[in-house]
């Protein structure tokens, strides 16, 4: 039997170039994220024969390019990438489905710990973003969330 859990990794496999571009970009420009960068200029450098200290002195998008290139990434990289995207370019996405749900936020970052959405919330929240936004950064946005955190987000549609 084949584990078909959703990870991280197999939510970049199946994300666009594009997406993946995006998501590739936000890794790199997050200043926290530099031992996940380190990993990923390893990772490059092993993948497409350079030195790792070549992939290093590459400018962002070049190695944004490089990084989206690569259909396999390892589970702390894709989970560091998916997040930095989201921050990067989905804030409103992310806002406008909290908003749905009636969770308080801070420019869509949930305020509090141990927050869980109201079920019966969810399939609206889940159509009037689905309304609002393209219909692959909807998919990415709330498979990322069932990666995330399976206990709150796994009711999903």
């Amino acid at each position: 039997m084949t584990d078909t859990t959703l990870t991280p990794s197999r939510l970049w496999k199946r994300m666009t170039l594009e997406q993946r571009q995006r998501a590739a970009h936000a890794f790199w420009q997050d200043p926290e994220a530099t031992d996940d960068q380190a990993q990923a200029a390893l990772l490059i450098a092993q993948q497409k024969k350079f030195r790792a200290k070549t992939v290093i002195s590459l400018d962002v998008d070049r190695k944004a390019r490089h990084l989206a290139s690569l259909a396999s990434l390892p589970e702390t990289i894709a989970a560091r990438a998916l997040v930095t995207y989201h921050l990067a370019e989905q804030r409103p996405l992310m806002g406008a489905f909290l908003d749905a749900l009636g969770i308080a936020h801070e420019n869509g970052l949930i305020k509090g710990d141990g927050i869980r959405p109201d079920a019966a919330k969810v399939g609206p929240a889940v159509a009037k973003i689905s309304k609002q936004f393209p219909a692959d950064d909807v998919r990415i946005y709330l498979d990322t969330l069932r990666c995330q955190d399976p206990e709150t987000w796994g009711g999903l549609p």
